[in-house]
């Protein structure tokens, strides 16, 4: 049984189906939704670049021979080999299993910041990309027809928090994105166009992060590119900096300075499922202890992988200091909560439950890097394959076709409406479907949108808001 579809979860379920004889085990996959997210491309979903249904690839399509069970996991019971979870229409119900993989994922990191909570979105889940790109179309809209300065301004002021992965290409596609709606709102509407001027406004974004770096994780050569084709788009990096308070009509910066705007995106990275909290096992960093085979120590029927799991990084190695001072055990730092580590676990955790089964022979977990690719929007690109720093239109062209070899599925709907976008407009248009309260930053669960008040039994998800 294996508890999570993304990027582990995914690549797990696929491995395992190839692995093992379709008579000698049923492979269960328990997930909240029928599709696999490709999550790299959700910046590409928040500014209309790719459809909502691009970047999701259904499981029953590239999963033939798992049965897919919709639901949230909601606890484990390890003496039992049971997982309780509730499903789509708030049904409760358990499943049984002789190997377990938790691959749950992760979900928005929270920081003790006043008001963050409340007036902050995230960007782990379809809905919130949804809801972004709604958000920022709307925003355009009604600054285009505000007649106060002030508030046209901070309706025109996009503030985003994290400057690692998601956050840089947040804000360097999202700065496209508003320049482009701007355009189309101005050209036609020559009384916008001049109170927009007269006040000087125009589309403003913030990128903010408390390391001395954008991509503080990544090499200083990509770092430096993604920093330059951010500054000539006027996105204003503050590094060493973050939000000290949020508000309805602004954010407090920790340097004193106060930025009206009406939207914060928090992109200040991620934390293990609470799943992993209730399963009663060690954990470090809030991620379940792992063995290098991806087996949890004292339950071997029990594996897990990808953000959740705390997987030994075999290429890192550190020394421990001892309580004499010397050189203690040899130890190891941990894999970083990335896709790429998430996916090729998962191919070694289906490797090591087959060899549990009798299949093959387990074997550890251990990744050598091949290079990095952020996406920067308009033919712009951070690369290094296999180590070589590359910019511009070639890093782009590497990056698309990185993501396009990763996708499990939709390949060609990918690649056709990156053919539009290089020739048709975006459509500048609000559809409304996600409201603001349904995607909070608080969640355990991103990949799905609250809904309203519902009778009883019709929807795990229900809220007052």
């Amino acid at each position: 049984m294996i508890v999570g579809a993304g990027f582990a979860g995914h690549r797990t379920a696929r491995a395992l189906s190839r692995i093992l004889p379709r008579d000698r085990a049923e492979i269960v996959l328990l997930n909240p939704t029928d599709y696999f997210l490709y999550l790299p491309l959700l910046p590409q979903v928040a500014t209309g670049i790719l459809e909502a249904r691009r970047v999701t690839v259904s499981l029953a399509h590239t999963l033939p021979r798992v049965r897919l069970v919709l639901g949230e996991a909601a606890g484990v019971d390890l003496e039992a080999r049971r997982v309780a979870y509730t499903d789509p229409e708030g049904r409760h119900g358990e499943l049984a299993y002789d190997r377990l993989v938790l691959a749950v994922g992760s979900v928005n990191k929270l920081l003790p910041v006043p008001g963050v909570a409340e007036y902050a979105h995230g960007f782990r889940g379809l809905p919130e990309a949804l809801y972004l790109r709604d958000h920022i179309t709307r925003q355009t809209e009604l600054a285009a027809a505000e007649a106060d300065a002030g508030e046209c301004a901070a309706r025109c002021t996009f503030v985003v928090v994290g400057a690692g992965y998601t956050g840089t290409e947040v804000a360097a596609q999202g700065k496209l994105f508003t320049d482009a709606l701007y355009a189309q709102m101005a050209r036609p509407r020559p009384t916008a166009r001049a109170a927009w001027r007269s006040g000087g406004t125009q589309p403003r974004w913030l990128l903010l992060d408390i390391a001395p770096r954008v991509l503080p994780e990544l090499d200083r050569r990509l770092s430096a590119t993604a920093d330059r084709v951010l500054r000539s788009r006027s996105v204003e990096i503050r590094t060493g900096t973050s939000v000290r308070e949020a508000t309805e009509a602004g954010v407090w910066l920790d340097d004193g300075e106060f930025v009206p705007t009406r939207t914060l995106v928090w992109c200040v990275g991620v934390r293990p499922d609470p799943l992993v909290d209730g399963v009663g096992l060690p954990v470090e960093r809030g991620r379940l202890l792992v063995t290098p085979q991806l087996n949890v120590p004292g339950h071997p029927e029990v594996f897990a992988c990808g953000d959740a799991a705390a997987v030994p990084d075999l290429t890192r190695p550190v020394r421990k200091k001892d309580g004499h001072g010397g050189d203690g055990q040899r130890d190891f730092e941990l894999t970083p909560m990335t896709a790429q580590h998430a996916s090729r676990q998962g191919d070694v955790a289906a490797r090591n439950v087959a060899a549990s089964l009798g299949h093959g022979e387990a074997r550890p977990y251990k990744h050598h890097d091949l290079g990095f690719a952020v996406d920067l929007g308009g033919l712009k690109a951070a690369a290094n394959p296999l180590g070589v720093p590359l910019s511009g239109p070639l890093a782009d062209a590497v990056t698309r076709g990185y993501h396009l070899a990763a996708m499990p599925g939709n390949r060609v709907r990918v690649a056709a409406d990156w053919l539009l976008d290089a020739v048709l407009p975006r459509q500048a248009v609000q559809l409304g479907l996600v409201r603001s309260w349904s995607v909070p930053l608080d969640t355990a669960s991103p990949e799905l949108a609250r809904v309203p008040d519902a009778p009883a039994g019709k929807g795990p998800h229900r809220t007052t808001e």
